[in-house]
């Protein structure tokens, strides 16, 4: 819990964009229409780039952080670090998941 406390404006952003599929996607599951089905496709590309971005600037981050300390890091400080930068990713995946179940939910009430 205390990664996510401690995210700044761009993981948040991209928390956002990621979340956005899986209210479309809840929407589609209870009122199917092709113009949602139609909507969560680039929605989808927008998570997983928002996901990939989010992943690449923790990576970022953490070798900046690294960088500014003049003692090296220890591996349990470099995995802890690490750790943190896969927080967003794993959510933004999650909800991109639950996104598409619902979609598959909707898909058969829609045939």
């Amino acid at each position: 819990m205390g990664a996510i406390r401690n995210l700044g404006i761009a993981a948040i952003m991209g928390l956002l964009v990621s979340a956005t599929p899986l209210v479309v996607g809840g929407w589609f599951a209870f009122h199917p229409s092709e113009r949602l089905l139609a909507l969560m496709r680039p929605l989808s590309l927008a998570a997983v780039f928002a996901a990939l971005g989010n992943t690449f600037l923790g990576l970022a981050n953490v070798l900046v952080y690294f960088s500014r300390h003049p003692t090296p890091p220890t591996p349990n400080h470099l995995a802890a670090q690490l750790a943190e930068t896969t927080v967003v990713p794993f959510v933004s995946f999650a909800c991109l998941s639950a996104a598409w179940l619902l979609v598959a939910f909707g898909m058969r009430r829609q045939v």
